[in-house]
This record gives C-alpha cells, sequence and structure tokens, in this order.
C-alpha cells in the first residue's frame, strides 16, 4: 500500500466524517503540521498516530492498509511481503522501520500483524507513542531496545515481549545493525 493511497483513505473518511484537519489534530492530539505534511506530501505516519487516526475517524487500522478481500485461512508467503510501508526517523533521512502487513487481505481481522525490518536510523529518534490496545514483538534477527515507560528493556534473538500499549513506548535497533521483528498489534474496537 502507498503512503499516497493511505493519504487518500484518510483524507475520504475526514470527509465523510465532516472532520477537518484542526479537529483532527486536536481529536487526536497530534499536531496540525505533522497532519497537513502527512496528507499533502504523503508521508506514512508511524503507528501510533495511525492508530489514533484510525480512532477518531471511527474505523479500525486495516482500513488505511487494505487492497483486496481474501476468505480464510489468510496465508502470506516470505516471497510475497511485498507491501510496505516505512517511518522515516526524521524528513528527508533514510526509514527507522519498514513495515510489512502480514494481515492487510483479511479484511474482518481483529489484529494487525507485521514483519518489521527495525533499521539502525531508528535509535537515533527514540520518540515514545502510546495508544489503546495491545503489542507483541517477537525478536526474530538482531538486537532491540524496547523504551516501555520509564524502563528500557533489550531483547534478542528469540525473545518476546508483551504489553499495553496506552503506556507510552518505543522499539530500536541496537548496536547499529539491522533487526527483524514480528509483531502483532491489537486494538479495541
Amino acid at each position: 500500500m502507498s503512503a499516497e493511497k493511505i493519504s487518500q483513505r484518510i483524507r475520504y473518511y475526514m470527509e465523510k466524517r465532516d472532520i477537518g484537519i484542526d479537529r483532527l489534530a486536536e481529536s487526536t492530539g497530534l499536531d496540525k503540521e505533522f497532519i497537513t505534511t502527512m496528507l499533502n506530501e504523503n508521508v506514512y505516519p508511524p503507528l501510533g498516530p495511525m492508530i489514533k487516526i484510525a480512532r477518531t475517524l471511527g474505523v479500525r487500522l486495516g482500513t488505511f492498509l487494505d487492497d483486496q478481500e481474501s476468505t480464510d485461512p489468510y496465508i502470506v508467503r516470505s516471497a510475497e511481503r511485498l507491501t510496505k510501508f516505512s517511518v522515516l526517523a526524521e524528513k528527508n533521512k533514510p526509514a527507522a522501520l519498514n513495515f510489512f502487513s502480514l494481515g492487510m487481505g483479511k479484511t474482518d481481522r481483529h489484529m494487525e500483524p507485521f514483519f518489521i525490518e527495525v533499521m539502525p536510523e531508528s535509535a537515533a529518534r527514540k520518540t515514545l507513542s502510546s495508544h489503546e490496545g495491545e503489542e507483541w514483538i517477537a525478536v526474530l534477527k538482531g538486537s532491540i531496545e524496547v523504551i516501555y515507560g520509564k524502563e528500557t528493556y533489550i531483547l534478542e534473538e528469540g525473545d518476546s515481549v508483551y504489553y499495553n500499549s496506552v503506556v507510552p513506548h518505543y522499539v530500536s535497533a541496537r548496536g547499529g545493525e539491522k533487526a527483524q521483528i514480528h509483531a502483532v498489534v491489537y486494538i479495541p474496537e
């Protein structure tokens, strides 16, 4: 799913719900300039802000990511993980996180599963975010740092963490190397 398509879908639901940028910023707690940049420059928002936008617009996160419908079971082969969106460390800088949705074809899902490449650039940002729901992460390759509230945890290959995502959190790569994780995000209806 391209950033442009996500921006188009967000704009569509903003118009449908008669919610302007000012109201969206107020309801989500996001900066108006951030929302304007995201919509006008087709920039992928990080997962936390995208969840807040989905909540405010009364849709599930998958509404912005879905490209197709499927039947059960929905299978994603490793070689078919082509659709990705990247979260930039900073504007005009390399990506900090590359998300590959593992459920975007399953339209009746309640969880958002991802394969994520956590790039070394993620270590520079460390801006905590929060949203309703829960998250589960398993480290497949490399080492990651999870900031959760005021605590910091180091996870190595094979380790996992499950947490309430209302607590401010951030995930980054450690040691200057790219890490790979599986993450599942649950957002209550």
